[in-house]
C-alpha cells in the first residue's frame, strides 16, 4: 500500500535530498525470503584476506547491544560479548561513505552489532531463542522449533564453508539517528524477532487509517533501506536492521558470489569463533 506520508514541503526542509528515499517504497520481500533459504550452502570464493577494523576508527557510531545492560528484551550483558564493534575494512568504508552522504542533514548510522563471537551466537541460537519461543507457544518443539529459531538466529558452526553471517565481519545490524543521539523511529526495538521487524512490514495494507507512528516507521525504514542498498548492501527480509556485503547471505539475495568467510579480530582472539 502507498502510505500518505507527511507534507513534502516540511520533510524536504529537514531531510533535503534524502527526502526522496523516504518516499520510495521497499519492494515486497516475498521473493527475497524464498531466495535466501539455504544461503549457507553457497560457495565462498577464495579472496585476498581482508582484516577487521574497529568501526570507531572510521568515525562510525555504535554500541555493542549485547555488551550493555540497557538492551531490551534481554536487560543484561550477554556472556562472551565484546565491547568493540568490528567489520571488514571495506564494509566499514561503505558505512563511512553513507555517513558522508547523510552528514549535511545531521544524520548518521548507529551500529548495534557487527562481528559476533561464537559464544554469543550459540547462546541465542541454543538457549535464549528456543526458550522464548516455547514460552510463547509451549507446543512448539523439534524441527518446527529449530526452523522458527533459525528464521532469526543462524546456527553457530566451526565449518569455515558455512559461517553464521556475523562471524564473517561482513554483516551489520544498525539504524539511523540524528547526530544529537536521537534515533529515528523504525517501528520496533532492535531484535524484535517477530513479524513487526519484517523489512516491508509497514508497506503492507492494514485496516483503517495508518497511525502516524506507522507512517513514520515506514518512511524511516525506506530511508535506511535505500541508503544501504545504494551502497551495495543487501538487507535481510525479516530484519529491518540487518545488512550484509560480500557474505553468503548477500550472495543469495543479490545473485553475486560470496568472498567473506569466518574471521576474528586480531586484538580479541576468540577460540572456536564461527
Amino acid at each position: 500500500m502507498e502510505h500518505a506520508l507527511e507534507s513534502p514541503v516540511f520533510v524536504s526542509e529537514v531531510f533535503g535530498p534524502l527526502a526522496a528515499l523516504r518516499a520510495r517504497p521497499i519492494p515486497d520481500q516475498t521473493e527475497a525470503r524464498a531466495r535466501y533459504r539455504g544461503y549457507r550452502q553457497l560457495p565462498i570464493a577464495t579472496a585476498t584476506p581482508e582484516p577487521l577494523t574497529e568501526i570507531a576508527t572510521r568515525g562510525i557510531a555504535g554500541a555493542n547491544y549485547y555488551h550493555v545492560r540497557r538492551n531490551p528484551p534481554y536487560w543484561r550483558r550477554i556472556e562472551g560479548a565484546v565491547s568493540s564493534l568490528y567489520l571488514r575494512a571495506s564494509v566499514a568504508e561503505k558505512l563511512a561513505a553513507i555517513n558522508a552522504r547523510t552528514a549535511s542533514q545531521g544524520l548518521e548510522l548507529f551500529v548495534f552489532d557487527a562481528w559476533r563471537p561464537r559464544a554469543v551466537q550459540a547462546y541465542f541460537h541454543d538457549v535464549w531463542m528456543p526458550a522464548e519461543l516455547q514460552r510463547r507457544d509451549p507446543a512448539l518443539s523439534g524441527a518446527a522449533l529449530t526452523a522458527a529459531v533459525e528464521r532469526y538466529w543462524a546456527a553457530p558452526t566451526n565449518d569455515p564453508a558455512s559461517p553464521a553471517p556475523h562471524a564473517t565481519g561482513a554483516a551489520v545490524d544498525l539504524s539511523l539517528r540524528w547526530k544529537d543521539g536521537t534515533q529515528l523511529w523504525m517501528g520496533s526495538i532492535f531484535d524484535d524477532v517477530t513479524t513487526l521487524a519484517h523489512r516491508d512490514r509497514f508497506e503492507q495494507a492494514t485496516p483503517g487509517v495508518p497511525s502516524y507512528s506507522d507512517e513514520e516507521a515506514c518512511a524511516n525504514r525506506r530511508l535506511l533501506h535505500w541508503l544501504m542498498c545504494e551502497e551495495g548492501f543487501a538487507g535481510h527480509p525479516d530484519e529491518w536492521w540487518h545488512f550484509s556485503f560480500g557474505d553468503q547471505l548477500w550472495a543469495a539475495l543479490t545473485g553475486g558470489r560470496a568472498w567473506f568467510g569466518p574471521t576474528e579480530p586480531i586484538s580479541e582472539p576468540i577460540s572456536g569463533s564461527s
